[in-house]
C-alpha cells in the first residue's frame, strides 16, 4: 500500500522552496550621504576681522578672570585702562624710565634694565578694533567703554611719554602743497611755442622778399634780349 502525498490547504504542495519564495530580498547598502555644508560661521575672514575676533576673546576672559569677576555691563574706562596696563607684561617696545642713561636716544648703545611696554600705535589699533567689536556685539555707542575720555587721555600720554623716552618726538605731517608739474610744463610750453612763432615770421617775410628780388633780376635780364620784355610783362 502506497502512502498518500501531503497536500497543503488548497492543492499546493508544502517544502522549502515555498518559504525561500516568499522571503524579503536583502537591501542594498546605502551610500554614504555629503556632509552638511559649513556654516556662515566658518567662511575665511580677513586678517583684520581674525584679529579683532582675537582681541575680543581677550577681552571678554581678562574680565572673567579678574578678581572680583567683571561683566561687559559693568566695564567702563577705569577697566579698560587696567587692561592695557596688563598688556604691558606682552609688550615688546623698549622705553627708557627717566633715570636711564639711554633715556631719549633714539637709537641706545647698549643694553639696559628698562622693561618692554606695548607700543603706543598697537595699543591704539587695539583700542579701534575693540571699540568697533563692542558696538557688533551689541553695545550702544554712547556707553562704549573704549570710546570713553579717560582711555584717550591715557593713550595720548602714552604716546607723549614714549616719543620722549625713545627720543622720537611727534610731529603732524603737513600736506606740501606743490605746484602741478602738468601746469608748469604748459606755463613752458606756452611761452616757448610763441618764440618760435616770432621767429618764423622773419623768415617766412624774408623768402617772399627773396622771391621778389629773384623776379627783378630776371626782368632785367629777359629785357636784354630782344622782345623779352613783352614775354614776362
Amino acid at each position: 500500500m502506497e502512502p498518500a502525498a501531503t497536500h497543503a490547504p488548497g492543492g499546493a504542495e508544502e517544502g522549502p522552496s515555498s518559504s525561500s519564495a516568499t522571503a524579503d530580498p536583502t537591501p542594498p547598502p546605502q551610500s554614504p550621504q555629503p556632509p552638511p555644508p559649513p556654516p556662515e560661521q566658518q567662511q575665511t575672514l580677513s586678517r583684520y576681522e581674525s584679529q579683532k575676533r582675537r582681541d575680543w576673546n581677550t577681552f571678554l576672559q581678562y574680565l572673567r578672570n579678574h578678581k572680583p569677576p567683571l561683566t561687559l555691563a559693568m566695564c567702563g574706562g577705569a577697566h579698560v585702562i587696567e587692561f592695557l596696563n596688563y598688556l604691558d607684561q606682552f609688550g615688546k617696545t623698549k622705553v627708557h624710565s627717566a633715570g636711564c642713561t639711554f633715556f631719549g636716544l633714539p637709537n641706545p648703545p647698549a643694553s639696559c634694565a628698562c622693561p618692554l611696554k606695548q607700543a603706543w600705535g598697537s595699543l591704539d589699533a587695539l583700542i579701534g578694533r575693540l571699540r568697533a567689536a563692542y558696538e557688533e556685539s551689541g553695545g550702544r555707542q554712547d556707553s562704549n567703554p573704549f570710546a570713553a575720555r579717560p582711555v584717550r587721555i591715557y593713550l595720548r600720554e602714552v604716546k607723549e611719554s614714549q616719543a620722549k623716552a625713545r627720543g622720537i618726538p611727534y610731529e603732524k605731517k603737513k600736506r606740501k602743497r606743490t605746484r602741478p608739474a602738468a601746469a608748469a610744463a604748459a606755463v613752458e610750453g606756452s611761452s616757448g611755442g610763441g618764440g618760435e612763432s616770432s621767429a618764423s615770421a622773419p623768415a617766412a617775410s624774408g623768402s617772399r622778399s627773396g622771391g621778389s628780388g629773384i623776379s627783378s633780376v630776371m626782368r632785367e635780364r629777359s629785357s636784354d634780349k630782344p622782345g623779352g620784355s613783352s614775354s614776362l610783362s
